[in-house]
């Protein structure tokens, strides 16, 4: 008797096999490090990081935004550069970067007033820094044909 399976469950299979091998190049220390390196020297921030919430929220976006670049490598290796590549997960960082600004605005209960532009601004660098990371990451895994 054989088992059958269809094509989307061997790529969800594969996709998973890919996103934990690139998941091996980032630690939590990493994550700490640019966490408290963007959010912990702000004044904005500062107030409201001793809830362990919202730094796994920040955790989680960084860790998507991470898999995202690794997963849009594959138009690098090829020849597109960077930009361009960037330009096709637009829709998909402004989602994360959106998804982290009201995840903030939630905790400050309202009180963003004038900084809420900076808080952003925060959040993108944020987001941008970690799909660069994973855009990085993933290109030279594939120059080294590394599952």
């Amino acid at each position: 008797m054989t088992v059958i399976t269809t094509f989307t469950e061997k790529r969800r299979e594969k996709q998973i096999k890919y996103e934990r091998s690139i998941l091996r190049e980032l630690s939590i220390k990493m994550l700490k490090n640019k966490f408290q390196h963007i959010f912990g020297a702000n004044r904005l921030t500062g107030s409201f990081l001793l809830h362990s919430g919202i730094e796994e929220a920040c955790y989680d976006i960084a860790i998507e935004a991470f898999l995202l670049g690794a997963k849009m490598s594959k138009f690098g290796y090829h020849g597109e550069s960077i930009d361009n590549v960037r330009l096709r997960c637009e829709k998909e960082l402004k989602h994360f970067i959106e998804t982290l600004y009201n995840f903030f605005l939630y905790w400050r209960n309202g009180e963003e007033g004038i900084f809420s532009e900076s808080l952003y601004y925060l959040c993108e660098q944020y987001v941008e820094y970690w799909w660069r990371e994973g855009f990085i990451k993933g290109e030279r895994r594939r120059k080294l044909r590394l599952p």
